[in-house]
């Protein structure tokens, strides 16, 4: 299945499992199309169980169309168990493919259970609750693992999610702009998406749609479309954390493929010219949109976020919480956002999260550094550098979330391919 607005075609010489996986797997009875059916559905699944539900939207007013607080959250976390079942339905026989990056995650779910038994914490329900969560997220990746090495596969599946998100966003502009638009900025009306979750779907799309561009792998009408139309519903979103990680994650992945490929080449020198025209003829209108109104101290303490920083680094620890948290939150304190993944993972789960969350990221990174140019690895490359860069203002490194699945799908796209004695080689 293609995402709704766009097609990914792999090279002619990339080779994709086939059914003879399958039946080693013991999903004898499944044909290629169901099985990348499934694997398509338990991803989308997991996409949708990250989706957070609210009782109303991000302007405070009801949902267009009233979703029961029940059933909102019932969607979101009923998404779980059914991904699980469907990874398990095309690896009944829970194998699992080395792979270090599942590895370190597996260490944040030891390091989040551990950390929830400190009985001094006063919540044990809910961080029961969210790292079984996390357990489980983590076990249907493991059970997708010997899927990973099919490169067009979860990136169109990843694609398809975020479009699919962005789509409900896109209606309730249509239907109620003035709703949609409040306070300057853009957010979901049917379904409550904040404004930064719909910058960040619409900076992950238009990343991975400009790097598979830029590397050939994609091209047409379609892709100028998509591309015209994501670029649009991030600048409505008034959001500078994701504007400001997108171009460097481009801008890696750019760098990285500079020499290899004469379109990265005119790309660059294009927006090179182009930023330097609005820099000069542009550059009141620039700082107006970028200071959103606020005034100089609201800039410096980076929209109060400083505040609950504070209060994070001073809060009580014995020797305990100080090494493993307090165990999983809600990434909140004194009910005010922390909004900085390195000081949740902190007040989570202590110095060991920091360092797992680090280890991860810098897996990705390191690891892409040194593989061969390729737009796989240039996408791996715009993802894990544009998580580094939101991981300073966003949440979600350390638990269930769209971040951690975006990385997630960057290191799937390291996964090298299955040795050829697994395989058929017929032309694809």
């Amino acid at each position: 299945m293609h995402p709704p607005a766009v097609e990914y075609r792999p090279h002619r010489g990339v080779r994709l499992l086939r059914p003879v996986v399958a039946q080693a797997l013991g999903a004898r009875e499944l044909s290629e199309q169901a099985i990348r059916r499934r694997v398509y559905w338990a991803w989308c699944l997991l996409f949708v169980d990250v989706v957070p539900f609210y009782k109303g939207t991000w302007n405070l007013l009801p949902l267009i169309v009233p979703i029961p607080s029940v059933a909102g959250r019932l969607v979101t976390q009923g998404a779980l168990p059914i991904a699980f079942a469907i990874a398990l339905s095309v690896n009944p026989r829970r194998l699992i493919r080395p792979n270090v990056f599942l590895g370190l995650l597996t260490l944040l779910v030891l390091a989040a259970v551990w950390s929830g038994v400190d009985p001094t914490a006063g919540r044990l329900l809910s961080t029961g609750y969210r790292t079984f969560r996390l357990a489980g997220f983590v076990a249907t990746l493991w059970l997708l693992s010997p899927y990973w090495d099919r490169r067009d596969l979860f990136v169109k599946c990843h694609l398809a999610a975020l479009f699919g998100v962005l789509g409900t966003v896109v209606l309730g502009l249509l239907v109620a702009p003035g709703r949609a638009l409040a306070q300057g900025r853009l957010s979901g009306e049917f379904w409550p998406i904040t404004p930064v979750q719909v910058s960040d779907y619409s900076a992950v799309a238009l990343g991975i749609l400009v790097v598979l561009w830029f590397c050939g792998e994609i091209k047409g009408r379609r892709t100028a479309l998509a591309v015209a139309a994501v670029a649009t519903m991030l600048f409505m979103t008034h959001t500078r954390t994701e504007l400001i990680a997108l171009f460097a994650g481009l801008l890696v992945a750019g760098l990285r493929m500079f020499s290899a490929r004469a379109r990265v080449r005119r790309l660059f020198t294009i927006i090179a010219v182009t930023v330097s025209v609005a820099v000069i003829g542009f550059s009141s209108a620039l700082t107006t949109w970028l200071a959103r109104g606020e005034n100089t101290k609201e800039l410096t303490d980076l929209t109060g976020r400083t505040n609950e920083w504070a209060l994070v680094l001073t809060a009580p620890r014995d020797r305990f919480q100080l090494i493993f948290g307090y165990g999983l939150s809600n990434k909140a304190v004194d009910g005010l956002p922390i909004d900085s993944n390195w000081l949740a993972g902190y007040y989570d789960l202590g110095l060991v999260g920091v360092a797992i969350c680090a280890s991860m990221l810098l897996f990705v990174l390191v690891t892409s550094y040194f593989q061969p140019r390729s737009a796989r690895i240039a996408t791996a490359l715009f993802l894990v550098t544009y998580l580094i860069v939101t991981s300073i203002t966003e949440t979600g490194l350390s638990d269930a979330s769209a971040y951690l699945l975006e990385l997630a799908l960057a290191a799937s796209l390291l996964t090298p391919v299955r040795q050829p004695s697994l395989m058929p080689s017929p032309d694809v």
